[in-house]
């Protein structure tokens, strides 16, 4: 009788646990314009971009941080930063930091409630070392880019667009060129 009882008790709990759901990982979510009201801030960037431009033939990686705070409903303003490494054509590898103020604003036009399609500007200072000669410029950005909900709170983003520097001294040429960057974004709500 002790079996019986055993082996009533051990299918019982292997069906418990073989009957349970399984669930897929989140892959997008329906927030609307929550994350992107007047009040709440915005954490994150991109976590590795390239790119190439076009006088040094030169190629790049990036880290770009930012964060900033929705002054109105779909526009934020806030600050970028900066560090990569650039590897040069039969050259030194130049080494970069940049510090911008940054204006990002969503489009209504062709969001869903998952996604929203937006244009960012900066512009700051960018600086470089290589060779161990280092320099200070005026620099700025143009992209845009489409961020993906992947939960409520945090979004993925790809980004593309033009991005200019010119150094400050008076023999050096300007650097520009097109570049895309994949990142994320976590948006906080502010206090109400």
């Amino acid at each position: 009788m002790k079996n019986i009882l055993f082996l009533l008790a051990l299918s019982l709990g292997t069906t418990g646990v073989f009957a349970q759901d399984l669930t897929t990982p989140q892959t997008s979510a329906s927030v609307g314009t929550r994350p992107i009201q007047q009040g709440n801030w915005l954490v994150g960037g991109s976590i590795g971009s390239i790119g190439y431009s076009f006088e040094g033939e030169n190629f790049n990686i990036n880290l770009n941080p930012q964060a900033g705070y929705f002054v109105s409903d779909g526009i934020a303003i806030g600050l970028a930063a900066g560090v990569g490494l650039q590897t040069v054509k039969d050259g030194d590898n130049i080494w970069s930091y940049k510090v911008m103020p940054f204006a990002r604003y969503y489009f209504p036009e062709g969001a869903s409630s998952t996604g929203r399609f937006f244009g960012q500007l900066e512009a700051g200072i960018t600086g470089a070392e290589s060779g161990g000669v280092s320099d200070t410029s005026f620099g700025f950005g143009i992209n845009a880019g489409y961020a993906h909900f992947i939960s409520n709170s945090v979004a993925l983003e790809i980004t593309g667009g033009y991005n200019y520097s010119k150094s400050n001294h008076a023999s050096a040429q300007a650097q520009n060129g097109l570049g895309v960057a994949v990142g994320f974004q976590i948006y906080l709500p502010g206090r109400r």
